[in-house]
């Protein structure tokens, strides 16, 4: 029997909310759908709550001991980026688990974490709007504002938190290998972005 494509999002102090669960809301969706054909789960450091920038506290199901092999490791953004970035057991965690994925997915200030571990080094990348600057002056990597994600190889880069939402929904169409799954879940979920207010620079 073939296993299911095992999908971790990583979970870490000051996480924002929407970052981590907009794509597991994607995916666990596309789970209740075809249950043998996805595994999503939170990842930790440990096994223990963890709190996000406004206050939601999230368990993840898995500490990076206990998770085992990913296809498809996605690394939120927040606050919490800053200091995750600079955990050297966690950017080795993220560094040895991403060799070994199909796909490595970043959501906003994500890509902080996706640079320190030297996997976005030299690629096309995007981020939160508010750290475009920040991480173009680094210099390491091509950063690219006025898109909602990009694609480079096996990584993808999403600007701003809602944004992981349509990086995940095209993940899920390549996953699935079939994009009318991913349909199906925007359609189930609603998504169908209509602002209430329009947007003014």
């Amino acid at each position: 029997m073939k296993q299911p494509i095992k999908i971790g999002i990583l979970l870490f102090d000051d996480v924002e909310e929407l970052d981590a669960v907009g794509p597991y809301q994607v995916f666990g969706t596309a789970r209740s759908f075809l249950p043998e054909q996805f595994d999503v789960r939170f990842v930790a450091h440990r096994d223990a709550p963890v709190t996000c920038v406004n206050g939601m506290r999230l368990l993840p199901h898995s500490d990076f001991s206990s998770c085992g092999e990913l296809n498809v490791l996605v690394i939120p953004g927040g606050r919490g980026t800053r200091i995750q970035s600079k955990d050297e057991e966690l950017l080795e965690w993220i560094e040895s688990t991403a060799e070994k994925c199909d796909w490595v997915a970043s959501v906003c200030s994500g890509a902080r974490i996706t640079l320190a571990a030297g996997l976005a080094v030299g690629r096309r990348i995007t981020t939160h709007k508010d750290v475009i600057e920040e991480l173009r002056q680094l210099g390491t990597a091509d950063v690219l504002d006025d898109v909602r994600f990009v694609k480079d190889g096996k990584f993808l880069h999403s600007a701003g938190i809602s944004a992981g939402i349509d990086m995940s929904l095209w993940l899920l169409g390549e996953l699935a290998g079939d994009p009318a799954v991913a349909r199906k879940v925007q359609s189930h979920m609603e998504y169908f972005p209509a602002p209430p207010y329009a947007y003014e620079v």
